[in-house]
């Protein structure tokens, strides 16, 4: 929006001596000395926290820039901050006979180049899905070896620019960023990437996500898929997406998945599809609908939702193939959802049932953790119990008998897990896998783990691969 006030408002000098010391992420709020999401007061320069009144964007400036101005040399004195601060780091490194960074693998030494992503202000939601889909190789391969788009030219070529939301929609390619960060994550040259300008894109695009309260990992994931399925259909670079598809045989021979319109990479390797059966329980005439899907939704079913913990005693633990189950029982639809029967030509109580007839090659699980109640969005927070490796996905299948032996089982890669009791509160982190091992991404920091803590969390999104032909037999 356009601040009618900001030429009465904005009273402070672009670098005025009155800002605190140190970066501008880490400064406290003057009146509790919170660090959470701090923002200053153009007015009268005072530092306070949490969020603000209005999370709209300001487009408009003064006529001197002021505005423009400030942002330049707040983001100055970050970059300043950050950059001495990873010299340090580096040094520490360098001197320390205990590298973090380095893990005996078979009696050899082997580098970790996992890459942390900076927190940009409850930003977690986001690192999350970004450092899971850049541990699907296949996903993030096609990502990395797209042709580069430089998309900034003039004056400001080839260097680094503070983005205003006034430079227009036409300025941005949420494809190029998204690459951009990809190939950032595991080049190991340094310990976090600050995705700022993937950030400023999704504000651009994505109005749902402006401000800086905390979000839900699903919804973005899913406006992320989305939006780079609808960037790559117009085309990247001047490089029809079909052709560079082209380019991966695999891809393009098994992609039969297509969402709004002609499939991209992003179906090719989420897309699914669902068969809908709906039955009229008065005449029994059979209605069929076929639904592409890029990830399946699952609730957890009502009679797990009290046992919080896996070592919890009083009954059997809820395991993901309840959930599957549930998801795929036969169920009937209650009064809000009579079915119209054209045979009947009046509602009718009915039965729905789902069926999987054609699986992705990664597969995408959401477990259905927030529900609403009559004021309130309530987290169900019980430990559902998934596979590592194995997941046999064949008795969802529309034609099971159609299927290869190998062909129905699928392999964790990462999961995306919640902190905390609110959708609109808590912490998002993620496990993921990657060349035989285990890492847990938590924002700017990057640990190796082990399998027993993975499949200990408490899971809100599951990413399965397909598994190749060779794999062993253990199955869920």
């Amino acid at each position: 929006m356009e601040c009618p006030h900001l030429s009465s408002s904005v009273c402070i000098a672009p670098d005025s001596a009155k800002f605190p010391n140190g970066s501008p992420s880490s400064w406290c709020c003057s009146v509790c000395r919170s660090n959470k999401s701090p923002w200053v007061c153009l007015t009268c320069s005072s530092v306070h926290c949490g969020s603000y009144r209005c999370d709209d964007f300001v487009v408009n400036d003064t006529k001197l820039g002021l505005v423009q101005k400030v942002r330049e040399h707040l983001q100055n004195l970050e970059n300043s901050t950050f950059t001495a601060d990873r010299h340090r780091k580096r040094k520490l490194l360098e001197n320390s006979s205990l590298n973090s960074k380095l893990l005996k693998v078979n009696g050899s030494t082997t580098a970790i180049c996992a890459t942390g992503l900076r927190n940009l202000g409850n930003t977690c939601f986001m690192n999350a899905i970004l450092q899971s889909l850049s541990n699907i190789e296949q996903f993030c391969c096609y990502f990395k070896e797209l042709p580069a788009v430089e998309l900034r030219n003039g004056k400001t070529a080839g260097r680094r620019t503070y983005h205003t939301r006034s430079q227009g929609d036409n300025n941005v390619s949420l494809v190029e960023e998204f690459r951009k960060t990809l190939c950032a994550l595991w080049q190991g040259s340094q310990t976090a990437f600050s995705p700022e300008s993937l950030f400023y894109v999704v504000w651009k695009i994505m109005p749902n996500f402006r401000g800086y309260q905390q979000q839900d990992a699903h919804e973005f994931m899913r406006y992320l898929l989305d939006h780079l399925h609808l960037e790559l259909q117009d085309g990247f670079n001047g490089v029809s997406h079909s052709t560079i598809l082209q380019e991966n045989s695999t891809l393009s021979a098994s992609n039969k998945c297509c969402i709004n319109g002609a499939s991209t990479v992003v179906t090719a390797i989420f897309g699914g599809i669902l068969q809908n059966e709906v039955n009229c329980l008065i005449c029994g005439t059979e209605s069929r609908k076929f639904d592409p899907f890029l990830d399946l939704s699952l609730d957890i079913p009502s009679q797990f939702r009290s046992k919080r913990s896996k070592n919890q005693e009083n009954g059997p633990v809820c395991s993901l193939r309840d959930c599957l189950r549930s998801f795929t029982d036969l169920e009937e639809l209650d009064e809000t959802e009579l079915y119209m029967c054209h045979k009947c030509k009046k509602k009718q109580k009915s039965t729905k049932k789902f069926w999987i007839q054609k699986l992705p090659k990664v597969l995408c699980l959401h477990l259905k953790r927030f529900h609403w109640t009559a004021y309130l969005r309530n987290k169900v927070d019980t430990y559902v119990e998934f596979p590592l490796r194995g997941l046999d996905m064949k008795c969802y299948l529309l034609e099971p008998e159609n299927s290869g032996p190998e062909s129905c089982l699928y392999d964790l890669a990462a999961v995306v897990v919640h902190h905390g009791s609110g959708v609109g509160s808590g912490h998002y982190t993620a496990y993921a896998t990657h060349e035989g091992r285990w890492f847990h991404f938590n924002d700017s920091t990057v640990t190796l783990t082990d399998e027993e803590t993975v499949v200990k969390a408490k899971a809100y999104i599951l990413f399965y691969v397909e598994r190749q032909a060779k794999a062993g037999s253990d199955k869920l």
